[in-house]
């Protein structure tokens, strides 16, 4: 008999130190509210910083469609030396055996006047596009949040069947502390404390596995706000007045979804990709028809076989081998022989001398292209269709999401409401029952039938309250309000 109550007692004392130990530990660890759980996931979550890139890429686009209406303009030199035969440049002569250096300066210029709005086109789809990224975001935003809210209340639900189960060990051992006593004294069989020895025990092992659903709560929204496992972290338990937070009844399901219809991240998304789509159908459209443009060219060269003459030294006559006849007589032809003066023509001047403009107009008729252009138009068309599909595709999906939320939220109120009555009616089952078990006019058995009752009843209060604020969660979510405790 002693040696049965040490191992009661022992189990007793490890019990309440293990209490002891989750509650200081729960103390010093910091306390999160759910507004700042859900601020640091939005700030940490490695999908909203992806899709935030992916928002920047579509911002860039757009800006380079834009800029895309603008001239292109270019440059280029070349300077260099040439060996052997070639051709020069500024002279067009054939030079040959010796070396010579060039210099080559050039520019252009070219802009689309008229091309059917193609690129205005493409600038609009594009913009519809940028747009379409920051709806995602948004929703990914929304999607995060209610994910954190999901995890936050698990993780009350679990603490406060911690405290459920903990004031139910408590209960047990200080029912089995003056049940010993009454069986000290020969008031009651020793069957009675044999029986409340394995109901602590398996309050006991209630509570552990309470303790263990907190822990592992806990893992799981660290590694959904990607925090580190060693950071303190713990929830912040809030005076929820299920009053306060019941649903408007007066809104029906229809008029849930068209203030979702405005707000929701998924449904402005889908409508910007339709207008996209359309803008590129047009642009491919316009790749059908000619195209008008403007372009203009300027450059100039130099070369430093470029020579400017100075003067002519003559130094006498010779025969160039040619005739000339005169009437019955043919005469030689002679001409001056001498040596000539050069100098190098500067480069300054060379580059005026040679300097070069261009304007002109063009006119680009697409006759055969392999149907590209007109694959293209067809592959735009098809996208289009596609796009309205999902459009309507993500409108009825969020109709019956809708729909679903408001009945879960009602059942949920029910339940909620039931589950209290049920608490209420086992405490006070339990209220008398241990009148009577202190007078001793009920046996242990039934004694712990209606604890146990008032146990399963409290847990199921537990898992219907927070489940009833979940729902309502999920209704603010969809009416676009922020998400708090």
């Amino acid at each position: 008999m002693y040696l049965r109550y040490f191992c009661c007692m022992r189990r007793i004392l490890t019990l309440c130190l293990l209490i002891t130990t989750v509650s200081a530990k729960a103390q010093s660890e910091d306390v999160w509210s759910l507004q700042k759980t859900i601020n640091y996931a939005l700030d940490h979550n490695i999908s909203i910083q992806q899709n935030e890139l992916n928002q920047r890429l579509a911002k860039l686009t757009n800006l380079q469609n834009k800029l895309s209406q603008l001239p292109n303009v270019n440059s280029s030199a070349a300077l260099g030396r040439s060996f052997g035969r070639s051709v020069d440049p500024t002279t067009n002569q054939f030079v040959q055996g010796n070396s010579y250096d060039f210099l080559s300066l050039s520019g252009n210029a070219d802009v689309l006047l008229f091309g059917w709005f193609q690129k205005r086109n493409q600038i609009s789809s594009s913009k519809y596009n940028y747009l379409a990224a920051t709806a995602d975001l948004d929703q990914l935003r929304n999607d995060v949040s209610l994910n954190v809210a999901t995890g936050y209340l698990r993780a009350l639900l679990a603490k406060e069947q911690m405290k459920v189960s903990s004031k139910q060990v408590e209960l047990s051992a200080a029912q089995l502390a003056q049940t010993r006593k009454f069986a000290e004294n020969g008031r009651l069989p020793e069957l009675n404390v044999a029986q409340l020895e394995a109901q602590l025990a398996s309050d006991s092992a209630n509570l552990i596995t309470a303790i263990s659903d907190y822990t592992s709560s806990i893992l799981d929204i660290k590694a959904l706000l990607n925090l580190d496992f060693q950071v303190p972290f713990s929830v912040d338990v809030p005076d929820a007045n299920i009053g306060a937070m019941s649903m408007d009844m007066s809104l029906t399901p229809e008029d849930i979804y068209i203030q979702a219809a405005k707000s929701f991240g998924t449904i402005r998304s889908t409508e910007y990709k339709l207008k996209a789509t359309q803008k590129s159908f047009w642009a491919a459209k316009g790749a059908l028809l000619p195209q008008l443009g403007m372009g203009a060219q300027l450059g100039s060269n130099w070369s430093s076989t470029v020579k400017e003459y100075t003067g002519f030294n003559i130094t006498g006559i010779k025969p160039t081998g040619d005739i000339v006849p005169v009437l019955d007589t043919v005469l030689n032809v002679y001409r001056y022989d001498g040596t000539y003066t050069t100098k190098d023509v500067p480069l300054s001047k060379q580059l005026d001398n040679n300097f070069r403009q261009t304007v002109s107009l063009s006119l680009n008729i697409p006759l055969f292209n392999g149907w590209q252009a007109q694959y293209s138009v067809k592959q735009a068309k098809i996208n289009m269709l596609s796009q309205e599909l999902n459009k309507y595709q993500a409108e009825l999906k969020l109709k019956q999401d809708v729909y679903k939320a408001y009945n879960d939220a009602k059942n949920a109120i029910q339940k909620y409401n039931a589950a209290d009555r049920a608490a209420n009616a086992a405490q006070r089952a339990f209220d008398f029952a241990q009148k009577r078990y202190d007078l001793g006019l009920t046996n242990t058995v039934e004694y712990l039938t209606t604890q146990n009752n008032l146990y399963t009843a409290s847990a199921n209060l537990a898992k219907a309250k927070y489940d009833l604020i979940f729902k309502l969660k999920v209704i603010d979510y969809y009416l676009g309000k922020e998400l708090k405790l």
